[in-house]
């Protein structure tokens, strides 16, 4: 190491700022750039049954954030996550999506991807999920899992580490309209059913 290169350290961990809009959601906020990732995981040819993922980051005072990002990460239906970006177009899953709540509705969050399948023995379908926003000096990391998913819930060793009145705030609440399949995952940053979030 040469002495200019000691002058230089780990960048340190800083708040969010208001960059994401342009930075990481172009398309999104109407920016005339290409994003690499957006709020569509599965494409028509991915494996699994059809979901919609929603929901609204919500404050200490009950209000929906509306500069949140918000980006999943999983497994496609069968428990495969796409290992190069060849595999990804050929499995038609990106197995990552990342989406603001500046522009919906609401401040809703929208994805729309596969339910996920068990990725080994003893683990339930869960969805990775990653909160970055203003006030923040690191992200914030948690977990969705599914109400339907009851005995694999049950036999998951990270859901069944999170005391027992808190693992209500990790599980997604399905929804069932004109066929379509929802699930319903607010998370909440603070306050009375704080979401259950992970030190990782």
């Amino acid at each position: 190491m040469t002495a200019q290169e000691a002058d230089f350290g780990q960048t340190p961990s800083q708040t969010v700022g208001p960059y994401f809009a342009y930075g990481l959601t172009a398309t999104q906020y109407g920016y005339d750039f290409d994003q690499p990732f957006d709020a569509v995981l599965a494409l028509d040819n991915a494996k699994g049954q059809r979901i919609r993922l929603e929901g609204r980051v919500i404050d200490g005072d009950g209000n929906a954030i509306n500069d949140a990002l918000v980006e999943i990460s999983q497994p496609d239906g069968e428990g495969r996550y796409p290992q190069t970006p060849e595999e990804a177009r050929a499995m038609g899953f990106r197995a990552f999506g990342r989406v603001g709540t500046g522009t919906t509705e609401g401040n809703r969050f929208v994805f729309h991807t596969v339910k996920p399948g068990a990725q080994s023995p003893g683990e339930a379908p869960h969805i990775n999920v990653i909160v970055l926003m203003r006030g923040l000096l690191l992200h914030a990391f948690t977990r969705v899992y599914f109400s339907d998913e009851a005995e694999a819930n049950a036999n998951d060793a990270v859901l069944q580490s999170v005391p027992a009145d808190r693992r209500h705030t990790l599980i997604a609440e399905r929804v069932v309209n004109g066929g379509a399949v929802s699930y319903r995952f607010d998370i909440r940053m603070q306050g009375t059913d704080e979401t259950a979030f992970f030190d990782v």
